[in-house]
């Protein structure tokens, strides 16, 4: 299931229907091809595969950056690596030579926009008057906070140069064609990469709310510019937007759907409980025990042998020491849950969990596995799941186990995949 939900979003795959159409239209300027994510060097690959087949002969040329890792072999588009999730100088330097790429297009040229989870750190190009520093800052502060992707990214954007529809101001008056694999729940255009290529929602006053609700103090630059209004980015209705073309390539409920395909062929009955659930891993991980429990004594909401699926992106507040991203915490709290309120029928659930990025956090795991007997296994060998999800070490705690999901960067990105799999 989880090689499935991969699949259906793999850049080769999703991509190039959306890209004939384009590579086969007439164009008598240049095509420009930009983006940024942790599938923008796969999408980069995928558009130059499109054009070599159904446009031979015609220019194409530009720039991507993605995560360190996560690069592949392109001809005619550049391929920068750069840091995530916090920002460094090369994701900074990328973005300034982006911006001066589509900057200066007549209305005969076109741009090709390649965004995916993970863009907004990679842009990492500051608004005058703010550091790089700063935004490190600010940044490594909300990720240990809790917030959601959606107030992380209303802060960024009002920090940025280049996110928040002012890659698309630059690139004006060519025509924009923005292509985007969704990892946020929801799939607001606005949030995927921090929207670089579309109109923004959020205010300033929004992002000042957000460091507030998580009392973080901010340099002095950045408390600056959030109360500055030239600091504003380009809202809906804006006439700049107007030569703006966005398509959705992949989202999290496709992947969701090709793992119910996987389960049913299987004879499971497959449960999608959503693709864009959030909140803190462990309080998500109590409530899917729960589910699974009601599944296997009840029958509710489906006889066993029964899948529960989701997406989305949950949090994880950091008070321990320990290792481990947003997956793994949901895993050691479902495992936790599991033996307290389902000791009876605990021989049959089994999960995974995993960022379809093949990335869990800072880590080298995609996620991680729990089997039936894991439980005993831990009981035997000594590992303490509770003193492990205190820690914030559900990385320790699977490494332990030997459950860890390695699988190394997928070039592919549309956030968390959940299944919880009730047997009879």
């Amino acid at each position: 299931m989880f090689q499935a939900a991969l699949d259906a979003a793999d850049p080769k795959i999703c991509l190039p229907p959306f890209l004939v159409p384009l590579a086969q239209a007439p164009c008598t300027g240049r095509t420009v091809v930009i983006g940024a994510g942790k599938a923008a060097a796969a999408m980069a690959a995928a558009t130059e595969a499109v054009w070599d087949q159904h446009a031979p002969g015609a220019a194409i040329e530009g720039l991507v950056v993605t995560r360190y890792g996560h690069g592949c072999r392109t001809e005619r588009i550049e391929v920068v690596e750069a840091s995530h999730p916090v920002p460094d100088a090369a994701g900074r330097d990328a973005a300034a030579r982006m911006l001066e790429l589509v900057r200066g297009l007549g209305a005969d040229d076109r741009v090709i926009a390649l965004v995916s989870g993970g863009a907004s750190a990679l842009l990492a190009l500051p608004a005058d008057g703010v550091t790089l520093e700063d935004k490190q800052a600010v940044n490594r502060a909300l990720l240990k906070s809790g917030a959601s992707i959606h107030e992380m990214n209303a802060v960024r954007k009002h920090l940025s140069a280049i996110k928040g529809g002012r890659l698309a101001a630059a690139a004006s008056p060519a025509r924009v064609h923005a292509f985007l694999i969704s990892d946020v729940p929801g799939d607001d255009l606005d949030v995927i990469g921090s929207g670089p290529t579309v109109p923004d929602p959020t205010t300033l006053a929004d992002a000042r709310a957000v460091l507030a609700k998580f009392a973080i103090e901010p340099p002095a630059a950045v408390a600056r510019a959030l109360s500055d209004p030239a600091y504003e980015t380009p809202k809906p209705g804006d006439a700049l937007f107007g030569g703006v073309e966005t398509v959705m390539v992949a989202r999290p409920q496709a992947s969701l759907e090709a793992a119910a395909d996987v389960a049913r062929a299987a004879g499971v009955t497959p449960v999608i409980l959503g693709d864009a659930i959030e909140g803190e891993s462990r309080e998500v991980a109590t409530v899917m025990a729960g589910i699974a429990a009601q599944i296997a004594r009840h029958g509710q909401p489906a006889e066993a042998p029964a899948v529960l699926l989701s997406g989305g992106e949950t949090t994880v507040t950091v008070r321990g020491q320990g290792r481990g991203g947003r997956n793994a915490e949901f895993l050691v709290a479902l495992a936790v849950a599991v033996e307290r309120r389902c000791g009876d029928i605990a021989a049959g659930i089994a999960a995974v969990a995993g960022d379809t990025d093949g990335i869990d956090g800072t880590e080298d795991n995609a996620g991680a596995l729990f089997l039936p007997g894991d439980l005993e296994r831990a009981g035997a060998t000594g590992v303490d799941l509770v003193a492990h999800l205190a820690n914030n070490d559900g990385y320790g705690a699977f490494e332990a186990l030997d459950r860890l999901l390695i699988t190394g960067p997928t070039l592919t990105n549309v956030n968390d995949f959940r299944a919880v799999l009730v047997l009879p």
